[in-house]
């Protein structure tokens, strides 16, 4: 299955359905795809990062590899939706990062690794949208990573029985192949990460798990187009302001 939020025209409130082909349906009734506004795919009430995933991109940030997973928090207000603008806040140096975004779908604690599947409603598209200047000097990285519109996130969830790992991981800057990684260069795992998470923290229904990035990060400028794609899922395209 494959689930979307979306506007329509004739609908006030956003809804939220089952893609099928080009056709959305919500609630009985029959959207055309292309008659319809996507939203970010769910409502996550925290979104949990992972910082330095893959060796290759710590290395090209001159980091050390973490000798377990390095966390930190976007806020709600950071996601956006397919199509949606990026805007830069004032830094000279903003970067992109693609990364596989694991949704939760169930309430969760202390789950091993050995079942984390259970807890997983699907997968999407996530822009780990980052401020380097702050992110050198800020220690808890919430300027750097939690500032307005820098949590692109879609375009639909993909249920696990739809795709398999390993994930391909592509960002394409105005049309040029930026990043190009597989999700088997994990240096924690899915399982290992919700298992970590959990053992401290209760997840709910709709939060985020963005799993990092792999090598290839770069800067983001006014009037930029940046697409993440994964294999299976589908192209998250965001322009930048």
């Amino acid at each position: 299955m494959r689930w979307v939020r979306f506007f329509h025209q004739t609908t006030e409130e956003p809804l939220s359905g089952e893609l099928a082909g080009d056709v959305v349906r919500a609630d009985g009734t029959e959207y055309p795809l292309d008659n319809v506004r996507l939203l970010a795919p769910c409502t996550p009430s925290k979104i949990v990062c992972v910082g330095r995933n893959y060796a290759a991109h710590a290395e090209e940030l001159g980091n050390d590899v973490p000798e377990r997973p390095l966390l930190f928090f976007k806020p709600p207000s950071a996601v956006i939706g397919p199509d949606e603008t990026i805007h830069l806040p004032d830094s000279a140096e903003v970067h992109y990062e693609a990364e596989l975004a694991v949704v939760i779908g169930t309430r969760c604690r202390n789950v091993t690794a050995g079942r984390a599947r259970d807890v997983i409603l699907g997968y999407t598209c996530l822009n780990d949208v980052s401020d380097r200047v702050a992110q050198r000097w800020e220690t808890n990285w919430v300027r750097a990573k939690g500032f307005d519109t820098s949590a692109p996130l879609g375009p639909w969830i993909v249920s696990p029985d739809e795709i398999e790992e390993p994930f391909h991981v592509v960002l394409r800057l105005n049309g040029e192949i930026r990043q190009d990684g597989w999700t088997r260069d994990l240096i924690f795992t899915i399982p290992e990460l919700i298992e970590t998470i959990t053992a401290f923290m209760t997840l709910e229904p709709g939060d985020v798990i963005a799993t990092g990035t792999p090598d290839g990060v770069g800067r983001l400028t006014s009037g930029d187009v940046v697409e993440v794609e994964i294999e299976g899922i589908g192209v998250l395209r965001n322009p930048v302001l």
